[in-house]
């Protein structure tokens, strides 16, 4: 007799089944079974008991084997199943075995039924054995796996010298700390159980923790410096290593953190960062050399300022690199540092950048010693001080001229009162003495030229000094080069070629006097001329050009705005470095006696500086030099200034000359009388006030010196505004400049209306300007 066999029949006909059991009995087995025809019996049967084996009609009305393998299959249950059949085809059984059924039988052929289910028992059996094999193989390597995991939880603890050790489960909290962990935190270790892990890490931190997190769960470890929080609410870095736990079956149980406290470390890091982006973000030049002058370290700073990089220059002599050739080394660098006893030095380099442009550098040097105070290196920390010298030597420049300027404005008055009575009689005297032969006034005519000469003269003096207005109109200075450019042409040495270089864009105009301009010009044309005795290249150029407020331009004096530049350059024998200081002194000159006077250049500044312009000058000895003149642009037109009416005779006007000099009041006494006016004299301030008050009716207009002894002109038309304030006051002066009288006077010389003056004439003046003033003013009183 077999043993018992559990057995479940898929089976939908009665008599079928009696005859697979009557089989199954024949056999020797001692049957246990259940008959089921839907998928509901059947998984009823299942849930109910285990069974040993299957045995399945291929097709019923509501049920078939395919259905009841899928469920067997479904539910992993590796159950020997047998297809019964009346009609199966061998298509359909080769498909049932490739399902998963184990054979199939003929119900014509049932004889082969117990044959089968020994085999199939057989099979189950060896399968199981094989099954709790494979199961017992895959425990153990399980445990080696979670073995060889604490092995590496341990080595990992090791390898990074941890402080601290926590376990967390796979929902973050903690499960096991040890003091040192929790002491890191500030936690006492039974507090910390079933605390979340990201309670200890800094809010800032824990997006990137998170993500460091997920990196673990896939790599199995990640190392991390972080930020953590402690429980008082400080912060402090932490270098942490996170490690994957599993159990037996390698499923994921948590992780373990390995924590060091690297806060100084961290700290001492960001100080070293902070230190060397101060030396790269530092402007000055800042290096290290060895005791052989050999560059050890070089920052940006060194960089932008020399244009070397860093791989260029190391190792590299600083002396000869950086030194321009003669010059003067301080004893620091020639001396060995370790025999000086004292550690500094400071001082100024003329030095050289890579492309050659030569820099003037105030060094700052210090000796570096190890701990023993021994030599060790040299600290260099260089500053470009090359704009600052330029401004220093332009500042004294502009000092030394404006002292000379102060010196020429105080002599111009006295001069101009002596060529006054020269120049206006040189003038009355051919209308008072008709009948002169030819060679008289000849002398005449001679005494008239030297006294223009000398009133042209101190006018060149104020020009230097800004003492002149003259007539401004708006200028296009292109027509102006024009003109001078076809001077040149004509009169200048075939050897000299002259070109012109003016933008293709409209050139802006400018507020300015042609004449003073047209000087200006020929002054710089001629200069350059003469500095090209064997011939050259003389160019002028014309640009618009406008100044930022950032822009590090030339010249101290410069505003920002926009500018119209006129440039003459030549190629001639350049002006040594130490004249040019001194190129704009008045009466300087490097040229011959009788082929030079000195005032060209001075002339030159006073006029362009009058114009609210600067003028600048680059030099090399023997390849040329460049004036450069700046002149402000204006926006609109600016009309020219009325000329005076042409009717120069008067109407028996009676004229009050206040003057202190007594040549000037006769001349003037002179012209008005020989012209049909009337005249009365005063020689200071109050002597004309006296005056005025005893012919105030009758007096029409008041021709006053400024500058007298005693009662001044200012002080004197004061008091005459009080007599009557319609009073005409004419200036005459030999202050040719609004801003000389304007410091005289101590106030704007556009208010000087407001005191009843009603013009300026400028001394030495001539017959002529002198009635063509009396008769603008006089005319305008009566209109």
């Amino acid at each position: 007799m077999r043993s018992q066999l559990h057995v479940l029949i898929v089976e939908d006909v009665e008599d079928d089944l009696l005859l697979l059991l009557r089989e199954l009995r024949r056999g020797g087995y001692e049957l246990d079974y259940i008959r089921v025809d839907t998928a509901e019996d059947m998984q009823a049967a299942l849930d109910r008991q285990s069974w040993d084996m299957v045995i399945a009609d291929y097709s019923l009305p509501a049920f078939s084997a395919p259905a009841a393998l899928e469920i067997l299959q479904e539910r992993h249950l590796d159950l020997p199943f047998i297809i019964v059949s009346g009609t199966i085809g061998e298509e359909v059984a080769v498909a049932s075995m490739k399902a998963g059924a184990h054979d199939y039988i003929i119900k014509g052929n049932l004889a082969r039924l117990v044959p089968a289910v020994e085999r199939e028992l057989r099979d189950a059996t060896e399968r199981q054995k094989r099954h709790r094999a494979e199961l017992a193989l895959q425990e153990s390597e399980a445990r080696f796996r979670h073995l060889a995991g604490e092995l590496h939880i341990l080595s990992t603890a090791l390898e990074s010298a941890v402080e601290g050790i926590a376990q967390v489960d796979t929902h973050g909290e903690y499960i096991k700390v040890n003091t040192a962990y929790a002491d890191l935190v500030g936690y006492r270790s039974e507090e910390m159980l079933g605390m979340n892990w990201q309670l200890t890490v800094h809010p800032d931190e824990r997006a990137r923790m998170e993500s460091a997190y997920q990196q673990m769960l896939r790599q199995g470890k990640v190392e991390v410096e972080t930020l953590g929080i402690r429980k008082d609410g400080s912060s402090f870095y932490k270098q942490l290593v996170m490690v994957t736990s599993y159990d037996r079956q390698q499923q994921s149980i948590g992780h373990y953190c390995f924590a060091k406290d690297i806060t100084e470390r961290k700290q001492t890091e960001q100080l070293i960062r902070e230190q060397a982006a101060l030396l790269d973000v530092a402007t000055d030049a800042i290096a290290t050399i060895d005791l052989d002058y050999h560059i050890l370290f070089w920052n940006k700073g060194a960089e932008r300022l020399y244009g070397w990089t860093n791989d260029e220059v190391l190792g590299k002599n600083a002396i000869s690199l950086l030194n321009r050739p003669g010059e003067t080394i301080p004893s620091f660098v020639t001396d060995r540092p370790n025999s000086l006893p004292a550690s500094q030095w400071q001082g100024e380099f003329q030095q050289i950048t890579k492309d050659g442009k030569h820099i003037v550098v105030e060094g700052r040097w210090t000796l570096v010693r190890d701990e023993a105070g021994n030599p060790k290196s040299i600290l260099t920390i260089g500053t470009d001080i090359t704009k600052k010298k330029q401004l220093e030597a332009q500042f004294l420049r502009a000092q030394r001229m404006e002292s000379l300027g102060t010196l020429a404005s105080g002599i111009a008055h006295d001069f101009n009162n002596i060529l006054t009575p020269i120049l206006a009689t040189s003038q009355l005297l051919p209308i008072r003495l008709p009948d002169l032969n030819g060679q008289n006034r000849q002398l005449i005519e001679m005494m008239e030229s030297s006294a223009k000469r000398g009133a042209e003269l101190v006018k060149q003096i104020l020009a230097f000094a800004s003492g002149i207005e003259g007539n401004r109109v708006s200028l296009q200075v292109k027509h102006l080069v024009a003109e001078i450019l076809q001077f040149a042409r004509q009169t200048f040495p075939k050897t000299i070629d002259i070109h012109r270089n003016i933008a293709a864009t409209d050139i802006w105009t400018v507020s300015a006097d042609a004449t003073q301009l047209h000087q200006v010009l020929m002054n710089l044309c001629v200069n350059a001329r003469d500095a090209m005795p064997d011939g050259g290249i003389l160019t002028i150029s014309v640009n618009n050009c406008f100044i930022e407020p950032t822009d590090p331009e030339i010249n101290l004096e410069i505003p920002p705005g926009a500018y119209v530049t006129i440039s003459v350059t030549d190629t001639g024998t350049g002006i040594p470095v130490e004249l040019r200081d001194r190129i704009f002194d008045p009466f300087f000159t490097t040229k011959d006696v009788g082929k030079g006077t000195g005032l060209g250049l001075s002339t030159v500044l006073g006029i362009i500086k009058n114009h609210g312009g600067v003028v600048t000058v680059d030099s090399e000895i023997g390849r040329g030099t460049q004036f450069k003149v700046y002149l402000p642009a204006i926006s609109s037109t600016i009309e020219p200034v009325a000329t005076a009416p042409k009717i120069l005779t008067g109407e028996q006007q009676l004229i009050a000359i206040v003057d202190d000099e007594p040549l000037i009041r006769e001349i003037a006494k002179t012209i008005l009388e020989e012209h049909h006016y009337q005249t009365i004299t005063a020689s200071s301030g109050a002597e004309a006030i006296d005056l005025y008050a005893r012919h105030q009716p009758d007096i029409q207009l008041v021709l006053m010196d400024l500058m007298m002894p005693g009662m001044d002109g200012l002080t004197a038309m004061r008091e005459l505004q009080k007599l009557n304030p319609a009073v005409k006051i004419v200036i005459s002066s030999g202050l040719v400049s609004n801003d000389a009288l304007s410091e005289r006077l101590r106030q704007p010389i556009d208010r000087l209306t407001d005191l009843g003056v009603s013009a300026f004439l400028a001394k030495p003046y001539t017959a002529t300007e002198l009635l063509a003033v009396l008769q603008q003013v006089l005319t305008a009183q009566s209109d």
